[in-house]
């Protein structure tokens, strides 16, 4: 049936053209834009998921910076820690210079004050935007003991997410700590072994027999030890078997022998350490056996203190005794300088570790989403043209289908 008032090929023509021509809208829109899916009306769930990891991107590339500012204040630290562990080793090499026969021991002193200046100098040279991790003061407002370098922005399975960051602590790196708290301190300062107050007792070697009971009074930081053992091989009984049998019953110190004196030193650090002899004696096993008290006086011959920092070294007038007990000391905190370094260069290799992976994470992820969401434009070329020549046939028989009317219209002429 042909009728004027409804034109159904039209009507058909003209809905076939306007799909093409939104179909075609959306080909133009990708190929102009690069995104299959630009917005979330293209495809709700997955416009969802690329823009939940494009802000994650987002974020991880902030984790890339701070992961350099990390990097930076290790590097600084790290050059630091190793030019001051070279000076330490020069205080080493003073000292033991120090221990030979007819040095100046005052114009070697003098040199290591220039040293020990230069390690401040490092430690406090050592900034890095504001922060230093190699002079610190633990007593200040603010202060933390664990420093972090954020690492990582991490989303969790059910959509939560977290930061994740890397401990500095400093405790085990800082060269100084400016705090007047006890037992804040520095790798540099408190000493390691061997530290606290030395004292020197003139001694003649005395004559024993085996079995004697030897007894001694002593008095290490305050508290009373009365000390008693046996000599075992009277024979060989000289001062340093006399250090080692002090050694097995005293606490709290130890016993040396050096240059013919007895060397007692304290164990603890600070003004309150000391020790002290206040008694010797000797009880016989035979009785027809004469005996010898070992010491011309009990009297302390040096009780100055070998114990606190690097800062602290004066060996202007110190005894022999006093230089090993200092030498034991900066050994020990050189050992701990490298233990430091290592821990040091360990975090830096991590950092860079970290930084090279949040790099190819953030490039996987954006492969990821451009596998979800951006056209193919191979494949949108050859629509655009199909749908162009599709436009073209729509028109057309548009144009056939409203012509039909006119065929209508010769019929009454």
């Amino acid at each position: 049936m042909s009728s004027i008032n409804t034109n159904v090929s039209a009507m058909t023509a003209l809905q076939s053209l306007n799909m093409t021509n939104k179909r075609l809208e959306s080909t133009q829109s990708a190929i102009s834009t690069g995104y299959r899916i630009n917005s979330a009306k293209d495809n709700a769930a997955y416009w969802s998921i690329a823009t939940t990891m494009r802000s994650d991107n987002k974020a991880m590339s902030t984790v890339q910076d701070a992961l350099g500012l990390g990097s930076a204040k290790l590097d600084v630290a790290s050059v630091a820690m190793n030019s001051a562990k070279e000076v330490v080793d020069e205080i080493k090499v003073k000292l033991v210079a120090a221990r030979e026969p007819g040095v100046d021991r005052t114009k070697v002193q003098s040199e290591i004050g220039q040293l020990q200046e230069q390690l401040t100098s490092i430690s406090e040279a050592s900034n890095f935007s504001g922060t230093n991790w190699l002079s610190v003061d633990s007593s200040s407002t603010g202060y933390s003991a664990t420093q972090q370098i954020v690492s990582s922005f991490i989303r969790a399975g059910d959509g939560s997410v977290s930061v994740g960051t890397m401990d500095i602590q400093l405790s085990t790196i800082a060269l100084f700590d400016a705090s007047a708290v006890a037992d804040a301190n520095g790798i540099l300062e408190g000493g390691t072994a061997a530290q606290g107050t030395s004292a020197a007792f003139a001694y003649t070697q005395g004559t024993f027999a085996d079995a004697d009971t030897i007894q001694i009074g002593v008095t290490v930081d305050g508290g009373a030890q009365a000390l008693s053992f046996a000599v075992a091989d009277a024979a060989n009984f000289d001062l340093d078997a006399l250090a080692t049998g002090i050694n097995s019953v005293m606490t709290g110190a130890t016993a040396s022998a050096d240059s013919g004196a007895l060397v007692l030193t304290s164990a603890t650090t600070g003004t309150s350490s000391s020790v002290e002899m206040t008694s010797f004696a000797t009880t016989q096993a035979d009785a027809t056996t004469a005996a010898t008290i070992g010491f011309t006086t009990i009297a302390s011959v040096s009780g100055a203190a070998t114990g606190g920092g690097i800062q602290d070294i004066d060996i202007s007038s110190a005894s022999n005794a006093e230089i090993d007990a200092w030498i034991s000391i900066v050994d020990g905190m050189a050992e701990n300088m490298t233990s430091s370094a290592a821990d040091l260069g360990a975090a830096t290799k991590r950092v860079s570790m970290q930084n090279d992976f949040i790099s190819n994470l953030m490039d996987a992820i954006e492969r990821g989403v451009g596998q979800l969401v951006d056209a193919d434009m191979t494949e949108e070329s050859t629509k655009l043209q199909a749908l162009q020549v599709q436009q073209q046939l729509g028109v057309q028989a548009l144009s056939i289908a409203n012509g039909q009317s006119q065929n209508i219209l010769s019929l009454f002429r």
